[in-house]
């Protein structure tokens, strides 16, 4: 179980959740994190789609939804030209500041349109809105080797290669005006050796909801929590 104690009023947002996270070492790229969680998602809805086709069609006469499209290999959207689908289409984008939920909804149309596909990762958000645990873009630090995935244009997935060097490390939290102390444990376990590595956390409860198209993350859920409800 997750626990989220912020006060979100959404369709999509509980404040107790079923969480998957994994981390994984990398050879060359943190790429190879999106290779997995492209793989494992694909098994498992195609799974779905072949082994209980019958449930998902009584769900459908209710819910609406198709089975979710995906390319044959990882379809990943870097920022840069995320931001240049959406100013094309004719909205206004900050390209360093995190993308609004419509902003989101409407990049998975346009990545629908453009790929054929309701799954794909947005890779390279802006370091500003990533945790301080976040690796920097080698190239340009203003962007980060981190990643949401979606479905439909709404994210079930957030990961990232982490920062495994302690003198980056320990760089990120002064950037991002952070006092050291609570975190002098966690810096010290990178002392003793960490291999380069990226993972996610993938929420269970909002991958349900959006694959069958349901109308709330609550319904996702046998006993949902948000902030006006904790019982039963």
């Amino acid at each position: 179980p997750v626990f989220r104690a912020e006060k979100s009023f959404t369709r999509r947002h509980l404040c107790e959740f079923t969480g998957l996270d994994f981390e994984m070492a990398i050879k060359e790229h943190y790429n190879e994190a999106l290779t997995v969680i492209h793989g494992l998602f694909r098994t498992i809805f195609d799974g779905l789609e072949q082994r209980y086709s019958k449930e998902l069609a009584v769900i459908r006469e209710q819910y609406p939804s198709e089975p979710v499209r995906f390319t044959d290999q990882p379809l990943i959207i870097h920022w840069p030209d995320a931001m240049n689908m959406l100013t094309e289409a004719g909205h206004t984008v900050d390209p360093f500041a995190d993308l609004s939920t419509s902003l989101e909804a409407t990049l998975g149309e346009l990545v629908a349109a453009k790929y054929g596909a309701d799954f794909f990762a947005l890779d390279q958000y802006p370091s500003a809105v990533r945790p301080f645990y976040t690796m920097p873009n080698h190239i340009d630090a203003r962007y980060s080797n981190s990643y949401d995935l979606f479905i439909r244009g709404q994210e079930i997935c957030s990961g990232a290669q982490r920062c495994h060097d302690v003198d980056l490390l320990v760089q990120r939290v002064q950037e991002k005006g952070m006092d050291i102390g609570p975190l002098a444990s966690y810096i010290e376990s990178f002392r003793h050796g960490v291999p380069p590595h990226a993972g996610a956390g993938i929420g269970l409860d909002r991958v349900v909801f959006l694959y069958l198209g349901l109308d709330n993350v609550r319904k996702a859920s046998m006993f949902p929590r948000d902030p006006n409800r904790i019982t039963p």
